[in-house]
């Protein structure tokens, strides 16, 4: 069995709402996944549906070669769930979450003491193990999440928005742990709004808007799926972004993709040729650069390509709704 997760057609309707509309996935065992999209495009949906929290309306999802209808009870013992928000006890310890955790499972006193050491050590918790979570940093609260769910070593981990609201640092702490689960040969399906985390993270990922996937492959093929470049300007003048937008349009068309900074722009552009266009009609116009560069689109101007806007988590990282 090559791989973890495989549906075909996968639909789940509420009513006349369609949360997923024909889902096709195909994850290797033992890859990091990336499934990314904006609020409402399906991605919890369809982290609920595989780890057997909901049925689906049609279609057929295999987790780890089981039917998740048929065999809900089989695939629950083979995966583990870290969802958006902390599933521990802020009142107890950092190891009394675990040992509790490890107790519900089966576990033995002696054994549920040593795993929660274990895990604790492991995540770089262990001078925090005899403090209540309540006093535990965002971070740190994500990080004994992920421990949870990792006292019975799964074979597939979901990862549902892993560092929404968390602060740089934190984030890339979490990052490291995704690496490690992975090298360890756990298969990780993670849902972001954050392409650069889908970027640093994912072996392969899909793009899911209005409940189905709209592209899928590597970042390096999705980006290359757009075509032609990316020509990022910074502004010396941000009142004059307008003016300057205006100007590009009449040089390139509707090629102008999403900026949250207001000093800079992002044009698609078809080659340097192109590019050196808009350089000289900015100049012409007297309208000042204080950088410019031409490279490969990013997974934002991807995103932007294929959904028709930018991704939330960009600018400001919200959480999605049960979608």
């Amino acid at each position: 069995m090559t791989h973890a997760i495989e549906t075909q057609g996968l639909t789940k309707h509420y009513g006349e709402t369609r949360a997923l509309s024909g889902l096709n996935l195909s994850v290797r065992r033992g890859s990091v996944y990336g499934v990314l999209g904006p609020n409402g495009a399906g991605k919890t949906t369809t982290i609920r549906v595989l780890a057997t929290l909901l049925k689906p309306t049609s279609g057929t999802a295999h987790v780890l070669g089981l039917n998740v209808v048929e065999k809900p009870a089989e695939v629950r013992q083979k995966v583990s769930l870290t969802g958006q928000y902390a599933s521990v006890d802020e009142d107890l310890t950092g190891h009394e979450n675990l040992v509790l955790i490890s107790r519900l499972l089966g576990m033995s006193w002696r054994d549920a003491r040593l795993r929660a050491t274990e895990l604790l050590d492991a995540f770089g918790l262990s001078e925090a193990s005899g403090k209540q979570v309540r006093s535990f940093s965002g971070g740190m609260r994500r990080r004994i999440d992920i421990a949870a769910s990792l006292v019975t070593r799964p074979e597939l981990l979901f990862l549902d928005e892993p560092t929404t609201g968390l602060d740089p640092r934190s984030r890339n702490q979490v990052w490291d742990l995704v690496r490690q689960i992975a090298a360890e040969g756990t298969t990780v399906l993670l849902t972001t709004q954050y392409l650069e985390e889908a970027d640093k993270l994912a072996e392969r990922m899909a793009v899911v808007d209005h409940g189905r996937v709209i592209a899928e492959g590597t970042s390096q093929e999705l980006k290359a799926s757009i075509g032609g470049s990316a020509l990022r300007l910074q502004l010396a003048d941000p009142g004059r972004r307008a003016e300057a937008q205006s100007l590009i349009a009449k040089v390139v068309g509707d090629g102008i993709l999403p900026n949250t900074d207001p000093t800079a722009i992002s044009v698609n552009v078809s080659g340097a040729a192109a590019a050196a266009s808009i350089l000289s009609a900015l100049s012409g116009a007297g309208i000042a650069l204080t950088d410019f560069a031409l490279g490969v689109p990013s997974l934002d101007d991807v995103f932007f390509s294929l959904t028709g806007r930018p991704a939330e988590g960009v600018a400001a990282p919200s959480q999605e709704s049960a979608s």
